[in-house]
């Protein structure tokens, strides 16, 4: 059964992300996937999950914008984010979990320094920078099947409330935009702020199937609600093209992520597991509730995710590294208005990143 376990960490420990690059899909903290045998007595669980990547290839839609690199214009976010999350093991069917995130960002960029009205004052490259505390988030999970007599699969159901603690109006040096090409400070980049402004709600179900005593598939679902449609932040985009007048302040963009796939147990190894699968993660377009005007990215990456996770005791250690094989900068609001305005087909840009770096470990005592 620790095998099980094993695996269900790494499926499930880490739902959370930042900023997949300048689609901005944002922290969501450590989902509570543990299998139900394991915990049929009150037990704490606390967990480490960490992230990194680096964003640097630019698409509209699915096709890449291969001259950004030719000619250095590219975006480059350096993202890393950090997870705690403590969990509440009541029994073998409830548990209940708090994660609070913690977020170093960097973006390098030349249009954010020295374009004003359309046209460049110096093309020069700076890099603004975030760092701090994102938003936490309470969740409660219960097993929909009871454990003593599904005991090869099970459904977990979760439904949590992500609160706006992070910084969603953190602010860094800009260059060459103010009076005689003076530097002022600005908000920075909706990729890298700690926060998106608003209280969501999340919805999750998670899944395994055995096949065999050391074979056997997982699925993880997760949706955040995010009913505010914007938070009041400016975002200075009107500044760089007189067009972008729409996209003056920040939306409140909800976010999903699915992923599913199979795993395998090495026995001789005393708890090593590996597993292979399938991962979306998505900005929506529009909102299951409020609007969605004003300014987001939307977009998704499907990436295919191995990931390794070796138990011993009561610690688990686990790491995956999903690689993007499809990536789609959607046509936003605002874009859809904009080519109405302009009579012409407008869709922006995104900056997404070859794969992610996930560590982590978890103790139970």
């Amino acid at each position: 059964m620790k095998y099980i376990l094993s695996i269900l960490l790494i499926a499930g420990f880490y739902i959370q992300t930042s900023a997949q690059g300048c689609v901005a899909v944002r922290s969501t903290g450590n989902i509570n996937m543990l299998h139900p045998d394991e915990h049929d007595k009150a037990s704490w669980l606390l967990s480490t999950t960490s992230r990194s990547f680096r964003s640097f290839r630019h698409f509209s839609g699915t096709t890449e914008n291969k001259q950004r690199l030719v000619d250095g214009s590219e975006v480059i976010n350096h993202q890393t984010s950090i997870d705690l999350a403590l969990t509440r093991i009541v029994n073998d069917r409830w548990s209940f979990m708090v994660d609070l995130p913690i977020l170093s960002n960097a973006r390098s960029s030349l249009y954010e320094h020295g374009l004003v009205n359309g046209a460049y004052i110096k093309k020069e490259r700076h890099t603004t920078h975030s760092f701090g505390l994102g938003d936490m988030r309470f969740a409660a999970y219960r097993w929909l099947l009871d454990p003593k007599k599904s005991t090869k699969g099970n459904i977990q159901a979760g439904l949590g409330i992500k609160l706006p603690t992070g910084d969603d109006n953190f602010k860094d040096y800009w260059y060459n935009v103010g009076p005689n090409g003076t530097k002022e400070l600005r908000t920075v980049d909706q990729s890298i702020q700690l926060g998106d402004g608003g209280t969501g709600f999340t919805t999750e179900l998670n899944a395994y199937y055995n096949f065999t005593r050391n074979f056997g598939m997982y699925g993880n679902f997760y949706y955040l609600i995010n009913p505010r449609e914007q938070n009041g932040v400016r975002t200075y985009r009107e500044t760089l093209v007189a067009s972008l007048a729409n996209e003056a302040i920040c939306s409140v963009p909800d976010q999903y992520m699915f992923r599913s796939g199979f795993n395998y147990s090495i026995n001789s190894l005393h708890g090593l597991t590996v597993a292979a699968g399938a991962k979306l993660e998505c900005v929506p377009v529009h909102d299951l509730i409020g609007g969605s005007g004003d300014f987001r990215r939307p977009g998704y990456i499907w990436s295919v995710e191995p990931a390794v996770a070796y138990m011993v005791h009561k610690l688990n250690f686990f790491v995956s590294v999903p690689f993007a094989v499809a990536r789609n900068r959607t046509q936003s609001v605002t874009d859809k208005e904009n080519s109405v305005t302009q009579n012409k087909h407008v869709q922006g840009d995104a900056a997404f990143a070859d794969y992610v770096v996930n560590l982590g470990f978890s103790v139970k005592f």
